[in-house]
């Protein structure tokens, strides 16, 4: 980006709490192998890997529709969605997860910085958790990727004290 806008109060509070969750995510994560990453420890089918790589690439997602639209979303969601979107493929590992995870960050930490308008909006795809006609602003769009981020961050904390007692927080 080489926007030039003023990093106004209100963008720096969405950037902080967008890091702020990222990190108890990441932090939950620390110090774990790639096999403990990849356990399911719950009924559930989450694994701590595979729940850091779908935030990621639901923040990769969303930001691509704060930039352009639904089109730009590129929503890949054929029938091996759910083991590409939430699990590790075989060879790719917890740190390739969070290399991508912290590239995507960047990124979307830039454009809050440099988007000329958060109330620049864009219709959202046609689905059936969506409001019809509905469209979402750039700034709503980085809230809820505020709420999609610590959201699963709490799931994290659970699959982690499974896993090996250890909590984010406490």
């Amino acid at each position: 980006m080489t926007g030039t806008t003023t990093l106004t109060r209100e963008r720096a509070d969405l950037i902080e709490s967008l890091r702020r969750h990222r990190a108890f995510l990441r932090f939950t994560v620390r110090d774990l192998t790639d096999e403990q990453a990849r356990r399911r420890p719950t009924a559930s089918a989450l694994d701590l890997a595979g729940l850091v790589k779908h935030v990621a690439a639901t923040e990769a997602s969303w930001v691509r529709f704060a930039e352009g639209g639904a089109e730009a979303m590129n929503r890949n969601w054929g029938p091996d969605a759910a083991t590409r979107h939430w699990h590790l493929a075989p060879g790719e590992t917890l740190a390739d997860v969070l290399a991508e995870y912290e590239a995507v960050a960047a990124h979307t930490d830039e454009l809050v910085a440099s988007l000329p308008d958060l109330d620049a909006d864009h219709a959202l795809p046609e689905a059936p958790w969506f409001e019809p006609g509905a469209r979402w602003s750039a700034r709503r769009v980085f809230l809820h990727v505020i709420a999609e981020t610590a959201q699963h961050a709490g799931h994290a904390d659970i699959l982690r004290e499974s896993i090996d007692g250890q909590k984010t927080m406490g």
